[in-house]
C-alpha cells in the first residue's frame, strides 16, 4: 500500500512536467533557416516609391572590355543637344542642352519627330533626365535647379536645388544617381532630392573624371566620358570600373558634324523589350546597339 500512494503523488505530477516541457519547447529560439531555405515575411512597405521591375534586363557580357555591334540606325534630330536620354514603357524622351534652346521632348522613335515638348526658360542649360513612376526629371548645368515634370502632359510641378553642377541622371529602385562632371556620383532621394550617399569613380585606383550621361543598366551604372568615345561600366557600391564599352566608330567621321561640342552622349535602355541606344550631342542618327567582347 505504502507503494501504491507514493506512485499516485508521483503520478499527479506528470501532467505540470509534461506542460512545462511543451512550453520550453514552444518558447525556445527558432535556428536560422540553412542556405537553401526559405521563410516568407509580411513586406514592409518603403515610404519612397520604387519604379516596377523591368521586364526583362540587358546581360552584359562577362569579358571587362566590350565594344558594340549595330542592330538599327533611327535618324536623330541635328540641332538636338543631346544632354539626357531615356525610355520608359517604350516611349523615347530627350533632355536637350545650351541656354535659350534646352528643352525636354518626347521623340519618336522610328522617325526621329519631336512628338512634345517642353522650354526651359533661357538661363537654364539642360542636364540629365530620368523617369521616375509619373514624372521626369531633368537637371541643369550650372544653374543647381532641377526640375520635376509630369510625365504626360510635361507640365512644371515644382523645382528643387542641389549644391552642385548637374550632369547626368539616373536612378535604381531606390534613389536618384546623378553626376556632375567630377569623379563624384551622388545618390539622391527621389521624393526630397537629398542626398543619401555617395559614391568615388576610380578606374585601377585612379579617379575618373568627366562622368556625364548615365544610364543603370542590370545593376551597373553606365556612364558617358565627356569628349570620350567611351562608356564606362560602374558598380554603384563601390564606385569601381568594372570595365569599358569602347565605341569608337560608332559614326561615320564624314556624318560627325565639324563641331568640337559634337561627342558621345546618351544612352538609353529599353528595358521592356531588352535593347540599348545610344547617341550623340548633334549626332544625325540614334543607334540600337548590342555589346561584345573586344577581341
Amino acid at each position: 500500500m505504502i507503494f501504491v500512494r507514493k506512485l499516485l503523488q508521483v503520478l499527479r505530477f506528470v501532467p505540470l512536467m509534461l506542460a512545462a516541457s511543451f512550453w520550453m519547447v514552444a518558447c525556445a529560439p527558432s535556428a536560422p533557416l540553412a542556405a537553401n531555405e526559405s521563410a516568407t515575411h509580411s513586406p514592409i512597405s518603403s515610404p519612397i516609391p520604387s519604379p516596377p521591375p523591368p521586364a526583362s534586363v540587358l546581360t552584359l557580357p562577362a569579358a571587362s572590355n566590350l565594344t558594340f555591334k549595330v542592330i538599327n540606325t533611327y535618324p536623330h534630330d541635328r540641332a538636338a543637344f543631346t544632354e539626357g536620354l531615356v525610355i520608359d514603357n517604350g516611349v523615347l524622351y530627350e533632355g536637350t542642352g545650351l541656354n535659350g534652346r534646352s528643352e525636354l521632348r518626347r521623340v519618336d522613335l522610328e522617325s526621329g519627330k519631336v512628338l512634345q515638348s517642353a522650354a526651359l526658360a533661357p538661363q537654364y542649360f539642360g542636364e540629365g533626365v530620368t523617369v521616375w513612376d509619373d514624372q521626369i526629371i531633368q537637371l541643369t548645368w550650372k544653374s543647381q535647379t532641377g526640375f520635376v515634370y509630369d510625365k504626360t502632359s510635361f507640365k512644371l510641378l515644382k523645382t528643387f536645388n542641389y549644391p552642385s553642377e548637374g550632369w547626368g541622371l539616373t536612378h535604381d529602385d531606390q534613389s536618384l544617381i546623378m553626376s556632375d562632371g567630377t569623379p563624384t556620383l551622388h545618390f539622391l532621394d527621389p521624393v526630397t532630392f537629398q542626398e543619401t550617399k555617395r559614391i568615388t569613380v576610380t578606374d585601377q585606383g585612379r579617379p575618373v573624371v568627366n562622368l556625364n550621361e548615365l544610364e543603370y543598366v542590370n545593376g551597373e551604372i553606365l556612364s558617358n566620358v565627356w569628349q570620350t568615345d567611351r562608356i564606362a561600366r560602374i558598380a554603384p557600391e563601390t564606385g569601381h570600373v568594372i570595365g569599358w564599352i569602347d565605341l569608337t566608330g560608332l559614326l561615320n567621321p564624314a556624318e560627325r558634324p565639324p563641331s568640337v561640342d559634337a561627342v558621345l552622349n546618351g544612352i538609353a535602355y529599353d528595358a521592356g523589350h531588352n535593347r540599348l541606344f545610344v547617341t550623340g550631342k548633334l549626332w544625325p542618327k540614334l543607334f540600337e546597339i548590342t555589346l561584345v567582347p573586344s577581341s
